[in-house]
């Protein structure tokens, strides 16, 4: 998909591919982050569940990083579309966020998610890499509303108050595009008094993938969803890309045709 001197990015084209995938996860969200639950495979040591045959999975490679393609591999990105989600009984995001706004707009969706980078490649070349692959993706499939979980890591709200209130106040979703966090682990993101917000603070608190997508124009929906198994908190995040920041939007665009 794209080369350059040390990256390539690329979809998954096989099962070992795949098990890649999976075993980068498996690093990342288990080793590194604490996640368990059915998911995990502790014996093949992967995180696999059953969306990933439903989905396209994006990888970028450092081939600098010898000939094993579980070593080349620096980070993923889960993609799926509505036929993939019909096939697989559903979108994953539904689990935690009621997704009715987004399905009644009849317009293309897709669904990002298990997205990843090895900790020495975060916010570096190879997060360009990925996300100017998923332009290019989204840009050929004619997708025209992206959506997904993103997360803080811990399952104790109380420790995201900032950066969850400042989301709630600055950054909700329209009501026509807007998921409501479901369920048990359902909890809001504005604190219920004023609460003073830092905003350089709460933003710096954020994950750098919701920064991203608040630079491109995105937004998220009402409420976040404590995701016990997982060890996180999570909020859905939403952005139309006939409303992306035209800047942003360049930037990752650019040389694709």
């Amino acid at each position: 998909m794209l080369i350059s001197s040390a990256y390539e990015v690329r979809l998954a084209k096989d099962a070992e591919d795949l098990f890649a995938v999976q075993r980068l996860r498996y690093d990342v969200f288990v080793r590194e982050l604490g996640a368990c639950g059915l998911a995990v495979d502790h014996d093949l040591e992967i995180e696999a569940d059953g969306f990933d045959r439903h989905c396209e999975h994006l990888m970028v490679l450092d081939r600098m990083r010898g000939a094993d393609l579980t070593e080349q591999l620096v980070g993923v990105y889960r993609i799926m579309n509505r036929l993939g989600a019909e096939a697989a009984g559903g979108f994953y995001s539904a689990s935690e966020f009621d997704l009715a706004p987004l399905l009644a707009t009849g317009r293309p969706l897709m669904e990002l998610g298990r997205s990843c980078l090895r900790k020495p490649y975060r916010g570096g070349a190879a997060m360009f890499y990925l996300w100017q692959a998923l332009a290019q993706h989204v840009t050929q499939q004619g997708a025209e509303i992206l959506f997904g979980t993103a997360s803080f890591a811990g399952t104790d709200p109380s420790k995201f108050k900032a950066p969850l209130s400042l989301l709630g106040r600055e950054h909700l979703a329209q009501a026509a595009l807007r998921p409501t966090a479901i369920g048990a682990g359902a909890v809001p993101l504005c604190d219920s008094g004023e609460l003073e917000i830092d905003r350089l603070t709460a933003i710096r608190a954020m994950p750098a993938l919701i920064k991203a997508y608040l630079r491109l124009g995105g937004c998220v929906g009402e409420g976040a969803y404590v995701d016990a198994q997982f060890n996180t908190v999570d909020v859905c995040m939403v952005l139309d890309v006939a409303a992306m920041n035209p800047r942003q939007k360049a930037i990752y665009l650019r040389g694709l045709g």
